[in-house]
């Protein structure tokens, strides 16, 4: 099998030659597009996400030989995340080359951090199979150094911040609430709400609740505190 056009020139935004193009093919191909004929992404995923675990599990370690495993978890934690998945694939046009049914193409699916995030884990074993840990391995690095060089210091999430600010004052944990909810149904945007005990409350909107979660915690948080830039 060869490899069409658009997906060789994504294979060269990848950093990998494939010498079997059925397995890039398969990890570009959701299930919404699967039939008894033609394998979906599904099983590959699962073995990228733990490809990517171990690799980035390596760098954290040797970013910072001194760090303890109180502040490796949450940064390693930042770098294997849906979004961060999502972002990376979206800095290789992977959705340009992912193969959807129609239901999917029309409910935006080429644009979803889910489909996105899962595709990149796809994509990532079918490196793997193809040419081993060490090319697997070089593809993750190239396109998450960046990331792995600027990943915070401290890189607790926001709502893990605010609930030891809050607990740490005898507080209990804050409150999250859907506060209000636009968009179509395949591209929702919701508006979520914190409230601390003591009074404190911050909202934001964001295209998924875990995002708008996250920050009004840092809103919240930077008020309180002037940490995380809020």
């Amino acid at each position: 099998m060869k490899l069409s056009a658009d997906m060789a020139a994504f294979a060269r935004r990848l950093g990998h030659e494939f010498r079997d193009a059925g397995l890039l093919q398969r990890a570009l191909t959701h299930s919404s597009l699967s039939s008894p004929h033609r394998d979906h992404n599904e099983r590959l995923e699962f073995l990228g996400d733990r490809v990517l675990g171990l690799v980035m599990a390596e760098a954290v370690l040797e970013a910072d030989p001194g760090a303890s495993e109180g502040q490796l978890a949450p940064r390693f934690n930042t770098l294997v995340r849906k979004e961060t998945l999502a972002a990376v694939a979206r800095g290789v046009d992977l959705g340009a080359v992912l193969r959807l049914g129609r239901s999917e193409m029309k409910s935006g699916g080429r644009r979803k951090d889910a489909l996105l995030a899962d595709a990149m884990e796809a994509v990532i074993a079918a490196v793997y199979l193809d040419g081993g840990f060490a090319a697997a391995r070089g593809v993750v690095l190239r396109h998450w150094r960046e990331r792995i060089g600027s990943v915070a210091e401290d890189a607790r999430d926001a709502k893990t911040a605010l609930q030891e600010w809050a607990q740490a004052r005898g507080e209990a944990p804050p409150v999250y609430e859907e506060v209000g909810r636009s968009g179509p149904d395949h591209q929702p945007v919701f508006t979520i709400e914190v409230r601390l005990a003591s009074g404190g409350t911050a909202q934001a909107t964001a295209g998924s609740k875990r995002q708008a979660e996250q920050m009004a915690a840092q809103t919240l948080l930077g008020r309180l505190t002037g940490e995380f830039g809020g």
